[in-house]
């Protein structure tokens, strides 16, 4: 079977069912939660599909179940099995023999917590390659890091870097290491391990301009102000700010609500409390209700910028209320990150024993001291 013969029924069926609802590709892919150029290679018969797309679209198109029903009875993709040697192989057999196979199939990844969402990522990488295989090892990576599972998450990102690079050019390698630098610092990775990956993200994305957004930039800021390197992670937040104003203007896709986020962290960490409060308030604005997880992260992003800005007694009841409200299946490791560093700014102020006795109760703390200091770099 040749490669532009895949999926020869479920593709033209989809492109034939979007059109008789009216419906672009982008609007549709913003509908499912997929990639447009991705659901334009499934309607071409150049990309298989999956189960979870086909469900999603009779929802979204309301085909009463036709293209799921279609899909199951595609046939079979020769050679859909990878070699034993392939390190994703390897490194999914490792990970799905500890975790039941079950979990919901997600909308939207960052509406479900990661406990739930790992299972159903690990299922939808068994027989993805190149692109897909890439993005969906980067977000594993991810949700290992939240699930405070460290060492695992190490071999998640190698195995993204590895997909990202098969795939040749284009945005996915320095997106990637830029995903690795920014996941990484809250983990307390290394600081001179994260800045040469941010380096190496920005060298790759000015190899195709643009192609990754402000990510890479994003890293390189961070990280550059996390080293305490004020005059180069400054120079780095103009070039970002910089950037990411013309991205904003010239890319319908673009999401303000990270580059917002981003610029206030980083202007945050750079001591600029007043403007950054002021920019994590707009990504907050912008930020869905439903990312519940990110949202908490946000708001204990803006609780250590009022406290930086001096507002210190609505930083400490911001931080308390996110963590007493939070539902318990988002009580993460990036979230008890963003916890921390509150604590530690406002280490010896009233209201702070009651902050380090709730982050001191969490699973994730890994070993690591509540409000003890960076000891990282």
């Amino acid at each position: 079977m040749t490669e532009t013969s895949i999926g020869t029924s479920f593709g033209p069926l989809l492109r034939q069912c979007r059109q008789a609802a009216g419906l672009s590709l982008r609007q549709l892919a913003a509908r499912v939660g997929y990639d447009h150029s991705y659901l334009s290679q499934v309607e071409r018969g150049q990309r298989p599909g999956s189960a979870d797309l086909a469900r999603l679209c009779d929802r979204e198109l309301g085909t009463d179940g036709r293209l799921a029903a279609t899909f199951e009875r595609r046939p079979a993709r020769a050679g859909q099995l990878r070699p034993e040697a392939d390190p994703l192989e390897t490194a999914w057999r490792g990970l799905v023999a500890t975790l039941d196979a079950g979990g919901p199939v997600p909308d939207d990844y960052r509406s479900v917590p990661p406990a739930c969402l790992l299972p159903e990522l690990v299922r939808q990488l068994h027989g993805a390659d190149g692109v897909e295989a890439a993005e969906l090892s980067m977000l594993i990576a991810e949700t290992l890091a939240r699930l405070g599972e460290r060492s695992t998450a190490r071999r998640w990102w190698w195995a993204a870097r590895a997909a990202a690079d098969s795939v040749g050019e284009g945005p996915l390698p320095a997106l990637v290491r830029a995903k690795e630098a920014i996941t990484g610092l809250a983990e307390r990775r290394p600081l001179a391990e994260l800045l040469e990956l941010a380096d190496e993200s920005v060298a790759l994305d000015l190899q195709a301009p643009g192609a990754a957004g402000c990510v890479p930039r994003t890293a390189r800021a961070l990280v550059l102000a996390e080293l305490g390197h004020t005059q180069d992670a400054h120079r780095a937040l103009q070039e970002l700010i910089g950037i990411g104003d013309e991205l904003l203007r010239t890319t319908p896709q673009a999401q303000p609500y990270q580059l917002h986020w981003a610029e206030g962290r980083v202007c945050t960490l750079l001591g600029y409390g007043v403007p950054g409060c002021v920019l994590l308030e707009r990504a907050r604005e912008l930020c869905p209700e439903s990312w519940i997880g990110e949202r908490a992260q946000l708001d204990l992003c803006l609780a250590e910028c009022l406290v930086v800005a001096g507002e210190v007694a609505a930083g400490l009841a911001t931080a308390l209320r996110v963590l007493v409200e939070l539902p318990d299946e988002w009580h993460d490791s990036l979230v008890y990150d963003a916890a921390d560093r509150v604590l530690r700014v406002v280490q010896a102020e009233p209201g702070a024993a009651e902050l380090r006795q709730l982050l001191a109760r969490s699973a994730y703390r890994s070993g690591r001291s509540v409000g003890g200091g960076s000891s990282w770099r």
